[in-house]
């Protein structure tokens, strides 16, 4: 009898063929749900430059999540992930400051956004001192970001407004250095 359970423990060796398939499905499966993740859930991406300083420094990696942005949920002034007419897949990190609609103008450094001032008075004092721009309405589909550091950022003041295919995510927090972990971008 216990040759006949001895028989039924043993599972029939695969062969080099099926070990090889199993991998090569096994890997495929990886690949698939990280593609998965990365299309619809969320990205980490390496802020390069100083842009946005000081709410984001040169080499900070953040987190920035896209279920929000493909349902098509965009609120003034949050930072977002974005892609420049032109500049093929590189990443930009900026913030939203005008939504379709929306008529924006910068007087003598001043955010002008529907006829009121945007309050900035959390931004270092020298990143606001930026060149003026005259009133600009956004068409139905055209999103108008900037950098916090806006006398040292290329922006929708440079390449214009952008459409909302070109808006990938929203950044959520920083995860790199870990001592702003626990701090939410913003």
């Amino acid at each position: 009898m216990s040759e006949a359970v001895n028989k039924k423990q043993e599972k029939p060796k695969k062969t080099v063929k099926q070990e090889i398939i199993s991998w090569i499905l096994t890997l495929a499966a990886a690949v698939a749900i990280a593609l998965v993740i990365r299309s619809f859930l969320f990205i980490p991406v390496m802020v390069k430059g100083e842009s946005m300083q000081n709410t984001l420094m040169n080499r900070e990696i953040v987190i920035a999540t896209k279920p929000e942005i493909l349902a098509g949920n965009f609120e003034h002034d949050e930072i977002v992930i974005c892609h420049y007419p032109g500049r093929g897949s590189t990443l930009f990190v900026k913030r939203l400051v005008g939504l379709p609609g929306d008529t924006l103008e910068i007087r003598e450094g001043v955010l002008i956004r529907n006829g009121e001032e945007v309050d900035e008075s959390d931004m270092d004092s020298m990143n606001r001192s930026y060149a003026s721009m005259a009133p600009l309405t956004l068409g139905e589909d055209e999103f108008f970001v900037m950098g916090d550091n806006r006398g040292n950022s290329n922006d929708s003041r440079a390449v214009g407004p952008l459409t909302r295919s070109q808006i990938v995510a929203h950044v959520q927090r920083v995860v790199w250095p870990l001592s702003k972990f626990w701090q939410k971008a913003e």
